[in-house]
């Protein structure tokens, strides 16, 4: 993968592409398909992320976080991405490389999550392969982190299947829906990448 864009400048980051995706930053158009795909996914989402505000499918709490996200790209402390299907360009998800930390560190923290109709097709795996790639080539970090409950086999799947390796648990390390709760702890260092 080449990326031409220096990973300080405030441009968008590229578009990034998989063999079944495609990442882009999130623009304020995006707001009806991710509107209805979290909409849709509600129930299946809920169980592993932090309580939705009560604002949060709105079009104004919208307009917010993509300012936020433009702001932390240009600040380099966090890189989201929306993910597309490479052929028909619909909405699936989202991927962000967040508390991008530089100087001894050089890290970041990745988190995701998918609609609930596009699970077990490849999709996200994709994604996350495609967003290392880019971490470690472009952003040139060191070292990639990723978290999960340990109820979400899926997510532990992922996580080993495009590298990372477990390293332990975090007692009571994010809220998730309302509750304090335990996490797996993932790294994945880029001299274990094969580039």
């Amino acid at each position: 993968m080449v990326f031409l864009r220096s990973p300080f400048s405030p441009d968008l980051p590229p578009v990034l592409k998989g063999t079944k995706v495609t990442l882009r930053v999130p623009q304020v158009a995006d707001f009806e398909a991710w509107a209805e795909l979290r909409t849709a996914s509600r129930e299946f989402l809920s169980p592993w992320e932090p309580t939705w505000p009560h604002d949060d499918l709105t079009r104004t709490a919208f307009r917010l976080r993509i300012k936020r996200y433009w702001r932390d790209i240009e600040d380099d402390l966090a890189y989201p991405f929306f993910i597309h299907d490479i052929q028909s360009g619909q909405l699936l998800g989202g991927l962000t490389l967040s508390n991008v930390r530089r100087g001894v560190a050089q890290m970041a923290s990745c988190g995701y999550w998918i609609g609930e109709s596009f699970t077990r097709r490849g999709y996200m795996t994709d994604a996350v392969r495609t967003v290392i790639a880019y971490a470690f080539d472009h952003l040139r970090l060191h070292r990639l982190e990723a978290a999960c409950l340990p109820s979400n086999e899926a997510s532990i799947r992922l996580l080993r299947k495009c590298g990372f390796v477990e390293e332990g648990i975090a007692r009571r390390y994010l809220k998730i829906n309302g509750r304090w709760e335990d996490h797996l702890l993932f790294g994945l260092v880029s001299s274990e990448h094969s580039h």
